[in-house]
């Protein structure tokens, strides 16, 4: 005896199987975590340069500006931000 003779012959089992179905696959939906704004993490690099003694304008001439070009070499980056301060 196959599956299709069982559920023929037993339309009530088919029945409450299928409904039982029905029921978990309700209870599962309504489970499910939904968010509206989901969290994504992008990926971020940060790099830190000293040089002792300098000012902010020599930072940046000196060890911001190079930093940049080599970085913005690299493909795939979308921006490049950096700060210069004392030494």
């Amino acid at each position: 005896m196959n599956l299709p003779e069982i559920c023929i012959r037993r339309p009530v089992m088919t029945t409450l199987l299928m409904l039982s179905f029905v029921v978990v696959g309700i209870f599962g939906y309504r489970l499910l975590p939904v968010a509206a704004l989901p969290r994504v993490d992008y990926p971020t690099i940060v790099v830190s340069g000293s040089l002792p003694g300098a000012s902010p304008e020599s930072m940046a001439s000196s060890v911001a500006t190079p930093l940049e070009k080599q970085f913005a070499t690299i493909p795939g980056v979308a921006s490049i931000i950096s700060t210069s301060g004392l030494g």
